[in-house]
């Protein structure tokens, strides 16, 4: 029962969306702007930093809440706070109250890695953000954590169902981040340096 509660209630609190709700204050869909996707990156482009940052960190915040408070609540079942972590994640792209259709969960993802281990977090985001940088290309990053995490996480724990649920997590992030790779061939999936100078740097 205690599993069972735990994995739900990653998933309620992974399919809370902030970038839905600032869409509907603000009178726009996110589905047809931008990229189209209910995620941070979208609000940033649509809306501008200081809507982005905010959901981005947000997203991120639920990702590691539910990870360290199944720990905490239920620590006989080790396992437990990646199953919920993995919840979170499934919740945050498939959100019921949104017809399963919600963001690509690369923040709720972001959020359970840094409860796993948050030197890896820190050393996934310096190096996937300098790698983007350097290929231009947004995919580098989903597809670089997600090849990283579960590797470490099988170094690190030796423990079969961490390394199980930590590569489903990985497994849907690559999934959901296909997309952008297809987009890329086509010439039309965001530039990170643009990105980075428009909608990042300050303006003088």
């Amino acid at each position: 029962m205690k599993v069972v509660l735990c994995i739900l209630i990653g998933y309620v609190i992974g399919a809370l969306n902030p970038a839905a709700l600032i869409a509907k204050l603000k009178h726009k869909s996110l589905r047809d702007k931008g990229t189209g996707n209910l995620g941070a990156t979208n609000t940033m482009l649509v809306f501008g930093k200081k809507f982005g940052i905010p959901v981005m960190l947000f997203d991120i915040f639920k990702g590691f809440l539910v990870v360290k408070l199944t720990a905490w609540i239920v620590p006989e079942i080790q396992w437990l706070s990646m199953a919920t972590g993995l919840a979170a994640v499934i919740g945050h792209c498939f959100p019921f109250y949104m017809k399963f259709k919600g963001g690509k969960g690369l923040a709720a993802f972001a959020g359970m890695v840094l409860a796993y281990e948050v030197r890896l977090f820190a050393f996934l985001l310096i190096t996937g953000i300098l790698l983007m940088i350097l290929v231009n290309y947004s995919f580098i990053l989903p597809y670089y954590a997600a090849v990283v995490f579960p590797i470490f996480v099988a170094v690190t724990s030796r423990s079969l169902p961490h390394v199980l649920l930590g590569s489903g997590a990985a497994i849907l992030i690559m999934i959901m981040h296909f997309g952008n790779i297809l987009k890329a061939k086509r010439g039309q999936d965001n530039k990170i340096r643009p990105f980075i100078k428009n909608k990042l740097m300050p303006k003088r």
